[in-house]
């Protein structure tokens, strides 16, 4: 047993190395951090402080962007080892809870922190990272209640925890109704920010590195914009080979070489910035977006629906992935995930917009005109001036055979907007189907006479006049105004073309037949063997 002189020295020697390992911490030399905590521990390797230091700076470690590697599972061993040490659970259970946050691992970083609060439920920074936990996990309403606890065991030096309760705030409460709270939550956080040393310390970090690697981004965008691509991908290769943990860098580089069609090497650098940090949402958005374009859906489905356990909350993520779901042909699975969308509802206008997207779905893929109408109904209640919601619900009204609600949508519509050429070629179409001749004329008539390049509205005038009345003469007239407006307008041709037939001129028919021909073979209007057997009887 040591008698008090040698307790004494050992302490001193104790503290000694204690005040050594801080010191080289502060100045950054982890390795020579690293290699006294190692000897430490090779000398008394019970003790638990030593291994809490050196997980300590193994977290450190990895959060230097200038580390060539990761620390974190290097530092989860430590603190285990503390554990089976004579050390208070509660701090080894939550310096684990953080390493398993960092990692991105959020199911075993709540289990770690609960254990920590069973030890010490009155510790502000354990309230505050379990909150951050939960708030990743869109558990708001307990996360918000949380950061409550924090700030009241905190006092008043937690601005970390104010201004994540004004972040929940506005999320959970769309309409404003927290106002008060969240001004008492905005000038908390501007009051004790000068208190909070973790929040001063992620700040300064942060700013740190912004303004290091500002000359780098700036330049690297300039060489971008003038075409010099190749040396921007230089430069970004060279500045991650000094900070490989600076992440920004990564998601620069994948879209540089995404700029220049080097697709797979853009993937890996996303890939790079997910491996560093797996809820890193830059890095996923980039790779859905890079995924879409070259037409991978099933990798940016994938994608998306990790982004959406990251951001639930994000009502575009589940549209997008209801687009790319629908391009796939999962039908039924993209409605769901639009429906998921419209039920988040961050505002009137986008969530018209998507319901529109989901009628247009349920309309041409399912053919389901009653959960097509439902839709647009909504996206009209949404945004009632919205003139394209009135013509595709007459659209699929007249596609159900409802004729008389789809004649009704279209007035409704004309009172908002009566100046609507797009709506009065509707309903001209509309009420020719019906037979109702002279009311047809009219309103084509009105189309045109706010849209003078309407080619639709002139076409159908034509063969209204051609067909249904026999004037020829002015057939011609709106058929050649409708290929004026549009000279690759394929039906407007091939109407003309039948018109030039009842004249009797075969040639100019046959010319504009074949022009027909061509030009439908890019736009594919018409059946082309329609075509091609008229032009074939003009000469039998």
């Amino acid at each position: 047993m040591l008698n008090l002189k040698e307790k004494n020295e050992e302490n001193k020697i104790y503290k000694e190395v204690e005040s050594r390992i801080i010191s080289l911490q502060k100045s950054n030399r982890l390795e020579d951090a690293i290699d006294i905590c190692k000897s430490a521990i090779d000398t008394d390797p019970t003790n638990a402080k030593w291994h809490i230091y050196l997980g300590d700076i193994y977290i450190q470690k990895h959060r230097d962007i200038y580390s060539t590697k990761q620390y974190i599972d290097d530092a989860i061993t430590e603190y285990q080892r503390a554990l089976e040490s004579n050390i208070s659970p509660a701090v080894a259970h939550y310096k684990i809870a953080f390493a398993f946050y960092l990692k991105g691992d959020l199911d075993k970083a709540l289990r770690q922190i609960n254990v920590a609060l069973k030890h010490k439920d009155y510790d502000a920074e354990y309230y505050y990272l379990k909150a951050k936990i939960l708030a990743k996990k869109d558990a708001l309403t307990e996360s918000y209640e949380l950061l409550a606890k924090s700030i009241k065991y905190s006092h008043f030096n937690n601005a970390r925890a104010h201004y994540l309760s004004l972040i929940i705030n506005k999320v959970l409460a769309k309409d404003n109704k927290k106002f008060f709270s969240n001004l008492r939550h905005l000038v908390c956080t501007i009051l004790q920010f000068p208190f909070d040393i973790n929040a001063i310390k992620a700040t300064k970090e942060r700013i740190t590195n912004l303004i290091k690697f500002y000359p780098t981004v700036f330049r690297g965008a300039y060489l971008e914009k003038i075409g010099a691509v190749d040396s921007a991908i230089d430069l970004y290769i060279d500045k991650i080979e000094k900070a490989p943990g600076f992440l920004d860098l990564y998601i620069l580089l994948g879209n540089a070489y995404k700029m220049i069609g080097k697709y797979e090497e853009a993937v890996d650098e996303y890939r790079m910035a997910i491996w560093h940090d797996p809820l890193n949402v830059p890095a996923y958005k980039c790779l859905c977006q890079l995924y879409e374009e070259i037409a991978e859906y099933d990798k940016a489905a994938e994608m998306y629906k990790i982004l959406i356990k990251i951001q639930p909350r994000f009502p575009v993520l589940y549209s997008n992935l209801g687009y790319i779901l629908y391009m796939k042909g999962e039908i039924d699975e993209a409605i769901q995930y639009y429906q998921m969308a419209i039920n988040l509802n961050p505002s009137n206008d986008w969530t018209s917009f998507v319901s529109q997207m989901l009628a247009h779905i349920q309309h041409e893929a399912k053919q389901n005109y009653d959960a097509a109408i439902s839709a647009y109904q909504n996206a009209q209640q949404l945004n009632p001036n919205d003139m394209e919601v009135y013509l595709n619900l007459g659209s699929v009204f007249y596609d159900k055979g409802d004729y008389a609600s789809s004649q009704m949508i279209y007035r409704i519509a004309l009172e908002i907007d009566p100046n609507n050429s797009r709506l009065h070629c509707n309903l001209a179409y509309l009420l020719w189907g019906k037979g109702e001749i002279d009311e047809a004329m009219k309103e084509y008539k009105l189309a045109i006479k706010f849209d003078p390049n309407y080619d639709i509205a002139y076409n159908n005038l034509g063969v209204l006049y051609l067909d249904d009345l026999g004037k020829v003469k002015e057939a011609i007239d709106c058929l050649e105004d409708a290929i004026k407006s549009n000279p690759n307008y394929a039906l407007g041709y091939y109407n003309l073309g039948r018109a030039m037939v009842v004249c009797g001129d075969k040639m100019e028919a046959a010319r504009l037949y074949q022009i027909a021909l061509d030009i439908n073979k890019i736009t594919n209007e018409i059946d082309p063997m329609e075509i091609q057997e008229r032009l074939n009887n003009l000469f039998e």
